[in-house]
């Protein structure tokens, strides 16, 4: 592939783009319209998906060289995946971007960051990883990789702040995703479910390990919730196709009444808006939720070794696990983790959001003020905070 025109035949800035995963390809997309409606004159190359090649961004990698996942996968790719670092590297510091900007992936994204920074070249990083949960210490690693981090949690800069770092609060897209008002009944109309049927979401993780850790006790929690109401409604949404044929599997393993649940291709924000309460695993699933509205119990469990190298190392320095309760700085919603997700403190735990709409108020008197906190202020959107803040760096004119 052609290098990018030297400096001299280029209308505006050189912008490069680092984008590790479908995630980031989704993240980029949207920064990258954000990015031209500020700076219409720029260039922009990289690692992309579909999403940012529709953006007519120049990928000179795609996406799904870097889309790896599990110990023994990664490393049968890293002396590729080294490869093609050192060699994009290069490419970056003979091209010489006005502007770098690492979108989440860090293990292959701080790295690289960190060369071109030491070159002179202004870096920024959008996604800062999960500093405030575990290994803080992280932030310094940033704060050497990047100029400035882009953060999408409110929490997150004083942290950065702690080490030297300068960190923005750009917001979370989420929370431009999500209406205020959730519409669920017209949610619970494209799913198909009755206006007045009990419905439970139940999201074991997005991964093939939580859903093999998760799946079982979440049904099992379920079929403990149907023993009594014998109309519940149970859908699972699958993230893709690996993980239904996955998910199907294990249903075809449960006793009734879990069997009967049915899955759903994704529309996993679709069914959040119709629930009447979800059973989910701890992670970005428990914001989906928040912002749809939707009354939740978490419950989540990770391999024994880890959870024991994690709390004897003191590595984890979280006292919350799921973003509701850590961004509202109390306990919302119930948090069931390691030994103590069971199905039947989780069977316990969703029963009254099933049957007392007092509790389950509660829940979503707390959840549009979390909504507010996800803006960043004066932005329209969390890519035209993010946006700005990148462009900062190079003095652009916005």
């Amino acid at each position: 592939m052609n290098s990018a025109a030297p400096p001299s035949q280029r209308r505006g800035p050189l912008i490069a783009l680092i984008a590790g995963e479908a995630s980031g390809d989704l993240l980029g997309a949207k920064l990258l319209d954000a990015l031209r409606a500020l700076a219409p004159q720029a260039h922009f190359v990289g690692i992309g998906g579909p999403r940012m090649r529709a953006q007519d961004m120049d990928c000179w990698h795609d996406i799904a060289e870097l889309s790896v996942m599990g110990f023994s996968e990664v490393l049968r790719h890293l002396p590729r995946l080294l490869r093609l670092r050192r060699e994009l590297t290069q490419r970056l510091l003979h091209e010489r971007p006005a502007l770098t900007i690492g979108i989440d992936a860090p293990d292959f994204n701080l790295g690289l960051e960190r060369r071109l920074k030491h070159a002179g070249l202004p870096i920024a990083h959008y996604v800062s990883p999960s500093v405030w949960a575990w290994r803080e210490n992280r932030a310094a690693r940033l704060g050497a990789s990047a100029d400035r981090v882009l953060c999408l949690f409110p929490m997150e800069p004083a942290i950065y702040a702690r080490h030297g770092v300068d960190a923005r609060f750009v917001g979370h897209p989420l929370a431009d995703h999500f209406a205020a008002h959730n519409d669920r009944a017209a949610a619970r109309d494209a799913l198909g479910i009755a206006a007045d049927a009990q419905l439970l979401a139940v999201l074991p993780g997005s991964r093939h390990g939580e859903v093999q850790r998760l799946l079982p006790v979440f049904l099992d929690a379920a079929a403990r919730l149907h023993a009594r109401r014998p109309a519940l409604n149970i859908l699972i949404p699958a993230a893709n196709a690996t993980l239904r044929t996955q998910i199907e599997a294990t249903l075809a393993n449960q006793a009734p009444p879990a069997r009967a649940a049915r899955v759903l291709d994704g529309q996993a924000d679709l069914l959040l808006r119709a629930a009447d309460a979800a059973l989910l695993a701890s992670g970005t699933a428990t914001l989906e939720a928040a912002l749809a509205q939707c009354p939740m119990v978490v419950g989540h469990r990770i391999a024994p070794l880890t959870h024991f190298i994690v709390k004897h190392l003191g590595l984890l320095r979280a006292t919350r696990y799921s973003l509701p309760n850590i961004l509202a700085g109390h306990d919302v919603v119930p948090e069931l983790m390691q030994n103590a997700c069971t199905s039947l403190r989780l069977a316990a735990a969703l029963a009254p959001l099933l049957d007392d709409p007092a509790a389950a108020a509660m829940q979503r008197a707390v959840f549009p003020t979390l909504h507010a906190m996800l803006h960043a202020p004066d932005a329209a959107t969390a890519a035209s905070a993010a946006a700005r803040a990148a462009l900062d760096l190079l003095a652009v004119p916005t």
